[in-house]
């Protein structure tokens, strides 16, 4: 324990630098998203044929006004797949248009699309929330921009529409995946599976914890029950890791306000990020001031096709996942309002097993383990991580995974 930051270990302390430092000292106000320890700020270009080089591995930064749209380059090769995200933090309790947000595409030198462009909204009817995607290029036998070359990242913000209309801090980011082995390698993971958490979610004390302004000082969690405050217009970011073949579910239990509030339909929120940055859910809930429970429940943790949905493909890796836990600003609570994470990971089950069928899934290595820092963060020795060169050439293969059947728990609040 730190600060009131829960650290896994010195490594991951060094990893975190001024930027956990800076998280915790959160004085009377919402702190803001905070970027990486030493970003590097770059400006977009207007054009098409321009744009600042983004290299694997590296953090950036530049800010968008309503309606901009900016180019920036990435080098790919012929054989990684490659990841470029975009993460928009508009100042807590800012006022967003409806149609305000951000798209992210990937295009090669002659336009062609790399895959599905992304758009993520500000979710202004919940607050302003920071928000994350990435644009890929997957490489795969038929598939688009398979070459190597010059490629174009493009992103661009919404229409402010009446909201607030000031430059919005943008985080950008490249990491690039090692060719994986023949498909046929890894364990096969064929059927539908089942959101009920195979056991009851964890009980007893919670332990203390101050969750990070972002992905760069988010504080990791282990499987338990964890204990934080927000404020209005705050977001909260942890990590957990999430191996291949594994489900995560999380509760986030909002408790009692210091004094009654208004109704809010979207007053509390819990979003989900994989270890690339792409989105995986976002769920909402009312907030009156009175105890309320936000749950999520993913697919299993994979590298696959990503079919059957945005969650299914948002799983795609193992390794580090970031739950934001989010109060909106206009709850308009003088003080914080406490938070109960209740969070476990467990070996994917079939929709029609119960619980006496769980068990984690059989999980293939292939290459050099890329080892989380400290143990903390592994469980079986096979925890793969997200690092700054990349996507860790160890990440297990999980393929056929198949359509996830969402059998939805239904909770109050």
């Amino acid at each position: 324990m730190r600060g009131g930051l829960v650290v896994g270990t010195a490594a991951f302390s060094v990893f975190m630098g001024a930027a956990g430092a800076e998280a915790i000292d959160r004085g009377d106000g919402a702190v803001p998203y905070r970027t990486a320890p030493g970003a590097t700020a770059v400006q977009g270009s207007v054009s098409s044929t321009g744009g600042p080089s983004l290299k694997a591995g590296g953090v950036y930064t530049d800010s968008f006004k309503p309606g901009e749209r900016k180019y920036y380059t990435v080098e790919l090769d012929a054989q990684s797949s490659a990841y470029v995200s975009a993460v928009a933090a508009p100042a807590p309790g800012s006022s967003m248009g409806l149609k305000d947000g951000i798209d992210v595409s990937l295009q090669a030198a002659d336009g062609t699309s790399c895959g599905t462009g992304r758009h993520r909204s500000f979710l202004s009817a919940g607050g302003a929330y920071p928000v994350a995607d990435y644009a890929e290029r997957i490489v795969k036998a038929g598939g688009a921009c398979g070459t190597a070359g010059t490629y174009r990242f493009v992103v661009e913000r919404g229409d402010a529409g009446g909201g607030d209309g000031a430059p919005v801090p943008v985080e950008l980011k490249y990491v690039s995946e090692a060719p994986q082995r023949g498909e046929n390698d890894g364990p096969t993971a064929p059927g539908s599976w089942s959101s009920q958490a195979p056991t009851e979610l964890p009980r007893g004390e919670a332990e203390r914890v101050v969750g990070g302004s972002g992905f760069n000082d988010a504080a990791e969690l282990r499987a338990g029950v964890w204990k934080d405050e927000l404020r209005p217009g705050e977001t909260h970011f942890y990590r957990v890791s999430v191996d291949a073949g594994e489900q995560l579910f999380a509760d986030a239990e909002f408790g009692a306000a210091p004094s009654p509030g208004p109704f809010v339909v979207s007053g509390v929120r819990v979003g989900l990020s994989n270890a690339a940055r792409g989105y995986v859910m976002n769920k909402t809930g009312p907030y009156q001031g009175k105890p309320a429970t936000v749950s999520l429940a993913t697919p299993p943790a994979a590298y696959g096709s990503g079919t059957g949905g945005e969650a299914a493909r948002g799983m795609r890796f193992a390794g580090w996942y970031y739950l934001q836990v989010s109060l909106n600003p206009k709850v308009r609570q003088a003080g914080g309002v406490p938070v109960t994470l209740r969070v476990e990971v467990a070996g994917a089950r079939k929709a029609d097993q119960g619980a006496a069928g769980a068990g984690k899934a059989q999980n293939g290595v292939g290459g050099e383990l890329v080892a989380a820092a400290g143990n903390s963060g592994r469980r079986n020795g096979r925890m793969r991580m997200l690092g700054y060169a990349g996507i860790g050439t160890g990440s297990a293969l999980l393929v056929g995974l198949g359509t996830w059947t969402f059998i939805a728990r239904r909770r109050d609040g």
